[in-house]
């Protein structure tokens, strides 16, 4: 009973708290393509007097989720190391993603359960200028996923890469924790990182040095725990401890000319063995008038002597009494087909006139 009652005055603290506050509204514009990093800082949720810091002592965990949804959309991240620790919110939007969306973001005070509301609009649209056909994605073990979420460390490592790319803008296209790629945690001891993977993209094509690090040769050397070759100076070292094995490089394809031969080699191919097969069965007949006056009269005769037969034979079968079969009487004209009077009942004579 004792502690009902001590939970009673917090339970109302709480809900007064939560129907009294009112949540701040921040538009955000992220680009299709482009990595998106918004950092929830203490400062921002935190309701103090003016001037007055934040005492980094403080703890402070967030809840965020899209609108009307228990989780935050597909392509959004959340982490926060612990709760003295800033938040981020982090992730590369896809085309499917155009358009407007809510995330509701609550700040939980660990000291004084207070609790602070923020709707963040994103507004995500395509990003101008050129395209960035060439990509790459390096594994950088000497760090977290939050330690490069900054822009300072972001910006830091750009300037780094540009030593070893043509000259040229680059852009951070994704930033991906290496526990979310199947990644293992690292042992507790100083030193030991996550690690990180940093997806970067140019205009400008690769340089000689990446295209040697990605070559089979550097592949094949990487399989039997050799390092792979590296023919200019590691401008990211000693900041950024890159495993050059888990480079990879991708070149944007424009996939038109493929649909276009996966289309219309099939379509052509079924086009002319149609017109061939039309052409066969409709203007290489020879037709019937051809046909008989291809075949010799006497084959003609036989043929329709033949089908006479056969047609006599049929009419026999439906009645017994009928007069004696044409083919029993004598033999016919075999260049004219014209049957010739009976002189001789031939039916009465003997086949052997010795037996008569």
């Amino acid at each position: 009973m004792a502690a009902t009652l001590i939970w009673i005055p917090l339970l109302v603290g709480l809900l007064a708290g939560l129907v009294g506050t009112e949540a701040q509204e921040t538009t955000l514009h992220p680009l299709v393509g482009r990595v998106f990093v918004h950092t929830l800082d203490h400062e921002a949720f935190l309701r103090l007097a003016e001037h007055v810091a934040v005492p980094p002592s403080v703890p402070v965990t967030y809840h965020a989720h899209l609108q009307g949804h228990p989780d935050l959309p597909r392509w959004l991240r959340y982490t926060q190391r612990s709760p003295h620790h800033p938040g981020f919110l982090y992730g590369t939007a896809t085309p499917e993603d155009r358009g407007r969306q809510v995330i509701e973001v609550t700040a939980y005070n660990r000291d004084s359960f207070d609790t602070t509301q923020q709707s963040l609009v994103l507004l995500i649209g395509d990003p101008e200028g050129p395209l960035l056909p060439y990509q790459a994605e390096f594994l950088v073990h000497s760090h977290d996923v939050e330690e490069v979420l900054p822009s300072t460390p972001a910006s830091r490592f750009l300037t780094a890469l540009r030593g070893l790319w043509e000259p040229g803008e680059l852009q951070l296209l994704n930033i991906t924790s290496a526990l979310d790629r199947g990644g293992r945690v690292p042992l507790p001891i100083e030193g030991r990182k996550e690690g990180v993977y940093i997806k970067v993209g140019s205009a400008s094509p690769f340089s000689t040095c990446l295209k040697m690090v990605a070559s089979p040769d550097s592949h094949a050397r990487c399989a039997q725990g050799q390092p792979p070759l590296l023919s200019c100076y590691d401008t990211l070292a000693p900041h950024f401890r890159v495993d050059w094995c888990n480079v990879s490089l991708a070149t944007a394809r424009d996939f038109l000319t493929d649909a276009l031969i996966t289309l219309l080699v099939p379509l052509l191919v079924a086009l002319l063995l149609t017109l061939l097969l039309a052409y066969v069965m409709c203007c290489r007949r020879e037709g019937r008038l051809k046909r008989d006056q291809a075949t010799s009269d006497i084959q003609m005769v036989h043929h329709c002597t033949i089908r006479g037969n056969t047609e006599e034979l049929r009419q026999m079968a439906a009645s017994r009494d009928v007069p004696r079969p044409l083919s029993t009487l004598p033999m016919f004209n075999v260049r004219t087909g014209e049957r010739l009077p009976p002189q001789v009942d031939s039916a009465q004579v003997p086949l052997i006139l010795d037996q008569h």
